[in-house]
């Protein structure tokens, strides 16, 4: 007979692998009843949505990068930032030129990004940490080591480009509406396009997709492309949230959708993983970071708490891949 315990084990588990990190999240949303009666309201989901929106929107593209074989682009912060500067510098020319010179901008670096580790092979980790302090450094010299300020005044661009984080569509902000139509077309992208399906194979092996005869180069290449184009979105959208343009805006983005993906299912190593498991990956960071709010509990113990809960997540879903034989990560 098997003891109630082992088990009552076995059906979380397996209940957990189906589910996957949306089981996490469901857990958390019963955790946060007892918690606060305020915390299943509408207003407040609204707030965990928003607070979010941005890492969703980073995290979308950094699965791209992931899901081929590229592990990470640490880069993000520094294209974040970079973009939003570039936005704020342009307004002058008019805001739609600026927010479409913000977005080249930071694609602008994905493209070196995705060539280099693309056609050289160069180590995506070791690269892309290179770029972010090469441009952090670029972005001090070139304006001075100090803050990017829109001209606010009333009826100009820059007004507009602050008030675009603050936008609404009915009851939800722009930023969330953005970040729930982004997910599904990332979705579409990457398990109904031929594109999709060649990222996939160069993630799980290079060698077999070279022999297929894809081209490796130019797949990377498009996911880095991807990611800078996400990163940068969220950029101005941050550089609008703070009303100024800085060089230290994004950091620590590149850890937090690193998170995300990988809690979401999508494996390091590459060619394994679902953008829906993103998606809750990033809400899992959202309520789990509410619910440590309403209990007040401060900043640096929150950072405490969440890695043991990640650490925990990541750890069991490694067992139970490796319980199947289907790890390989």
């Amino acid at each position: 007979m098997v003891p109630r315990d082992s088990a009552t084990g076995s059906v979380i588990a397996r209940a957990f692998e189906r589910l996957g990190i949306y089981a996490v999240a469901a857990a958390l949303l019963v955790l946060g009843l007892f918690v606060s009666p305020e915390f299943l309201t509408g207003e407040n989901l609204m707030n965990v949505l928003a607070s979010v929106a941005l890492l969703g929107m980073v995290a979308a593209g950094m699965a791209f990068v992931t899901y081929s074989g590229n592990m990470a682009d640490l880069s993000v912060p520094s294209i974040m930032a970079f973009s939003g500067i570039i936005a704020v510098a342009s307004l002058p020319l008019g805001l739609p030129v600026a927010l479409a010179l913000g977005l080249l901008a930071g694609m602008a670096v994905g493209a070196m990004n995705g060539l280099v580790v693309g056609r050289f092979q160069a180590n995506p980790i070791l690269w892309t940490l290179s770029v972010a302090f090469f441009m952090e450094g670029f972005m001090r010299f070139a304006w001075s080591n100090t803050q990017v300020y829109p001209d606010t005044a009333p009826g100009t661009p820059g007004e507009a480009f602050i008030g675009l984080f603050r936008v609404g569509v009915g009851p939800a902000p722009l930023v969330v509406i953005l970040m729930l139509l982004l997910f599904p077309l990332a979705q579409l992208i990457m398990n109904r396009t031929r594109f999709g399906r060649e990222s996939q194979l160069v993630g799980s092996s290079r060698e077999a997709a070279r022999s297929s005869g894809i081209r490796v180069s130019r797949i990377v290449f498009l996911n880095f492309l991807i990611a800078a184009f996400t990163a940068s979105l969220a950029g101005i959208f941050l550089t609008s949230m703070n009303k100024l343009g800085v060089f230290y805006l994004g950091q620590g983005y590149d850890f937090k959708a690193v998170t995300a993906v990988v809690l979401g299912g999508v494996m390091l190593s590459g060619g394994r993983g679902r953008m829906s498991g993103v998606l809750g990956g990033v809400l899992v960071i959202g309520l789990l970071s509410n619910i440590l709010q309403f209990l007040g509990v401060t900043a640096f113990r929150q950072n405490i708490i969440t890695g043991m809960v990640f650490i925990a997540v990541v750890g069991l879903q490694q067992y139970r891949l490796r319980a199947t034989g289907r790890d390989y990560a």
